[in-house]
């Protein structure tokens, strides 16, 4: 019989719910919407902030209806399987606030914050929420799970002892820290929400032309390097203009623009590693990032002490993250 558990990634703007073989992270099913934290907190606000139906309530109403619907597309019974839930369900607008966990904080996940919520007559699911992890200066959710995942779906015992920071590009891309099996230390960079500001709301969005790619030009990628060169170079408050004279002037079209843009930026993330030689570089990112993070490091010249991680594990880590935790907090997953 397999051990089965509903995985949920509940994010600010997006919601995934998988249905997990806990035994060996098969993924069985799963559906995913952009009804994320925020806009249920604001549903739940609009109903009566607490007058009508109080918001763990509120939260466990919106899960059910999803988890009935995973079950119709999977032709499973779901009843009595507990769910755990990681990223901002945790938060001040979740489901219920949890403490953050501090550091140093195991790369096993046996210090993770976690809350039990036992099932309901209504809602027949125990369900264990994740908190995240904060600094003095610093707070991330959901990342620490799928870094616990990942360390657990690699023999990486070399990177989890040596000194390895931990590259996950994104909205908020992080570098963790890891020093002896902890993470030690973290810090956000504000990448790609800076490079959305830019794109639709600054004086910048009529010199580019943002769109989806999958594949880059030859032209697009020279863009690109020349983007994260010059972030090395001079400061970023000055480079961002360049976006705009470069189509003023005619030196760039729009789409290769766009790409020196995100060169300028994720240089000036990376370049901050350049000061820190004895560490050794994990880059950990999906497919839509991957090319050019990977690119913006060998024009950095940091290549040689970084290890690329292959996207199709980037995935799987939230799963594993969120087996490994719940195993830590000895839940007993029915068969």
């Amino acid at each position: 019989m397999k051990n089965y558990l509903l995985g949920c990634d509940w994010g600010t703007s997006s919601f995934r719910l998988r249905l997990i073989d806990s035994s060996n992270h098969q993924l069985i099913g799963e559906i995913t919407s952009q009804e994320g934290i925020a806009n249920t907190f604001t549903a739940w606000k609009a109903i009566g902030d607490g007058a009508t139906l109080p918001r763990e309530q509120f939260f466990r109403h919106q899960l059910k209806r999803h988890i009935n619907q995973l079950s119709t597309k999977v032709s499973i019974k779901l009843n009595g399987i507990p769910i755990v839930i990681s990223g901002m369900a945790s938060s001040s607008i979740g489901m219920a606030e949890v403490p953050y966990a501090t550091l140093p904080f195991p790369v096993d996940g046996s210090l993770s914050s976690t809350k039990r919520l036992l099932k309901q007559a209504d809602f027949p699911h125990d369900i264990t929420l994740i908190s995240g992890v904060r600094t003095e200066h610093d707070v991330m959710r959901g990342e620490e799970t799928q870094l616990i995942g990942l360390l657990a779906l690699l023999d990486t015992g070399h990177v989890a002892a040596d000194a390895s920071i931990l590259i996950f590009p994104g909205t908020h891309s992080k570098h963790i820290y890891i020093q002896n099996q902890q993470v030690i230390d973290f810090q956000t960079f504000m990448t790609g929400e800076v490079f959305n500001l830019m794109a639709h709301y600054s004086i910048l969005k009529d010199s580019i032309a943002p769109a989806e790619l999958s594949t880059f030009t030859n032209d697009q990628l020279d863009a690109f390097k020349l983007g994260v060169n010059e972030s090395d170079s001079s400061s970023i408050l000055n480079s961002l203009f360049r976006v705009r004279t470069n189509q003023l002037f005619g030196l760039l079209n729009k789409p290769d623009n766009t790409l020196y843009l995100s060169g300028l930026l994720i240089g000036a993330e990376l370049k901050t590693l350049l000061d820190q030689p004895q560490w050794q570089l994990i880059l950990c990112s999906g497919n839509n990032l991957y090319e050019l993070y990977k690119l913006a490091m060998e024009e950095l010249q940091l290549s040689d002490r970084t290890t690329t991680i292959s996207s199709d594990l980037i995935d799987k880590a939230t799963i594993a993250g969120q087996v490994k935790i719940v195993q830590n907090q000895l839940v007993t997953l029915p068969k």
